[in-house]
């Protein structure tokens, strides 16, 4: 039976620009997430799990909102992370990011999403259809993991606030990314969050 996740990043923060590390959901960040709840209303949600940070709670709660039948759960393996610092193959165009992170923090993060990996693309028994509603860096590493992709690449892979990505395991079979940062529920205006505009 397949199993499916639905992974989502929170909307957009108010005051994000000004570099505060968690806030609550602007105007917009709440009517994303209430585009990306009417988007997700026919799949037939087996689990549901949202980091516990305020901007990621929040989504949680709105698309709860519009789909009764959900009841997120705060996941401590959601948490906003970075993974990994500086790798000999990271392109140095990345270096000023890493410039402020610690090495607790990269051991940290790594720890977590070695966790989360292991917990959430572990085999499920039945048809599930599982929500995660989290951040840009861990979809990012989620998607590298499927891939297979070499460990920094988490960085170079980004998603809009609200972005749909949406990863399948059949039994016997690698995980398949299906669709990646799909902005079709958002219009133009909604598309926040990208290091580039998303124009189409």
């Amino acid at each position: 039976m397949p199993h499916y996740i639905y992974l989502v990043r929170h909307g957009e923060q108010q005051d994000a620009e000004h570099g505060l590390p968690d806030g609550p959901l602007s105007a917009r960040g709440k009517r994303q997430a209430q585009l990306i709840a009417e988007r997700l209303g026919g799949v037939p949600f087996t689990d549901a799990w949202h980091s516990p940070l305020q901007r990621a709670a929040e989504t949680a709660e709105i698309i709860a909102g519009r789909l009764p039948s959900l009841t997120p759960v705060p996941s401590p393996l959601l948490f906003d992370c970075i993974p990994t610092g500086m790798a000999p193959e990271t392109p140095a165009a990345y270096a000023p990011f890493f410039g402020a992170v610690t090495e607790e923090e990269i051991e940290a993060g790594r720890a977590q999403m070695d966790d989360a990996v292991a917990e959430f693309l572990q085999p499920r028994r039945g048809e599930r259809h599982e929500l995660l509603i989290t951040h840009n860096f861990v979809i990012g590493w989620f998607v590298r993991a499927v891939l297979g992709a070499p460990d920094w690449r988490w960085i170079s892979i980004n998603q809009a606030n609200c972005g749909l990505t949406v990863m399948l395991q059949k039994p016997g079979r690698p995980w398949t990314l299906v669709t990646h940062n799909d902005t079709g529920h958002l219009p133009v205006e909604m598309r926040t969050g990208l290091p580039d505009p998303l124009l189409y």
